[in-house]
């Protein structure tokens, strides 16, 4: 049993160690310099968590002599608890580092986000293929074709603002695709090198930036300056950059009318693309309101 208890250290000690079993879960590795520059700590410090963190799980991490670093142990067991969405954050965000507490919110507030179930330990399979760009094998809940076996090579995780994806090459479709992160029922790291077109260098909807001009729907907004404020537009209309791979999606969280004409009608369609033509060939339009119907028309 460990000599250290994580109740007797100072919360600044376990917000470091939360730290290296982060890094060491979802990446796979860390540095003592990782933690020097995190923390701003010196070097002796950093030797002195990681030996600390020994202490707390000796067996979750080993030292590679030959890459000076230590890495993640074959019968790693989380010492501190995450929930998924921190870990999510920390991921994708770069901040929220430290040991999770719960805090008390300042005034009266709440979401409408819904309840998801995600597997970390999974998650953890995904985020350290990403790191060391290599395959996985994962067991994934498709709608069309249901629980099956595929091949993929994660290099992204992406929020679409309703669920949490991995985009890779799926070997199965020889193509690059998104995969819902609570569709995946197993993951499992495959040894083997990736193959050149299988990396993210070659997923062209993922590296073509689209830039894109949404105004106040003609329509149906009866006064423009109040979505122009809303959305903080200059001059009338709202610039963005997006990648082509998340276009779809955030046309769709925002009810972003795609027509032509400006022609879809309801209270839900705020804005409207003036610059259709910038999303042609993006594959995933078919997400957006009033796209698909006018393609096929």
């Amino acid at each position: 049993m460990s000599s250290i208890q994580l109740s007797e250290m100072t919360q600044s000690q376990r917000d470091r160690l939360a730290f290296v079993e982060l890094r060491l879960r979802f990446l796979g590795e860390i540095r003592r310099q990782d933690l020097v520059g995190r923390f701003g700590i010196q070097a002796a410090a950093a030797t002195r968590d990681l030996g600390q963190y020994r202490e707390l799980g000796p067996r979750n991490l080993d030292y590679d002599t030959k890459g000076k670093l230590y890495v993640r142990g074959e019968w790693f067991r989380p010492v501190f608890e995450f929930p998924a969405e921190r870990v999510l954050t920390w991921l994708s965000q770069g901040y929220g580092d430290g040991e999770p507490s719960r805090l008390r919110s300042l005034m009266a507030c709440d979401g409408s986000a819904l309840s998801t179930s995600l597997d970390l330990d999974m998650l953890s399979v995904l985020t350290r293929a990403i790191h060391k760009k290599t395959a996985v094998e994962i067991s994934y809940r498709a709608l069309s074709s249901g629980l099956a076996t595929r091949e993929i090579v994660p290099f992204a995780l992406a929020d679409n603002g309703q669920r949490w994806h991995v985009r890779g090459y799926d070997r199965r479709s020889g193509d690059f695709r998104d995969f819902v992160l609570t569709r995946i029922a197993d993951a499992r790291p495959l040894a083997g090198p990736v193959q050149e077109h299988e990396t993210a260098d070659q997923d062209i909807q993922w590296n073509r930036i689209a830039e894109i001009e949404l105004v106040p729907h003609p329509a149906n907004v009866q006064h423009p300056d109040t979505i122009e404020a809303e959305y903080g537009m200059g001059n009338g209309v709202l610039r963005m950059r997006v990648r082509a791979a998340m276009a779809g999606y955030l046309m769709r969280r925002w009810n972003v009318d795609c027509t032509e004409d400006h022609s879809l009608k309801g209270a839900e369609f705020h804005l409207w693309l003036r610059n259709r033509q910038a999303l042609y060939g993006v594959t995933n339009l078919v997400l957006a309101p009033g796209y698909e119907s006018q393609e096929k028309a």
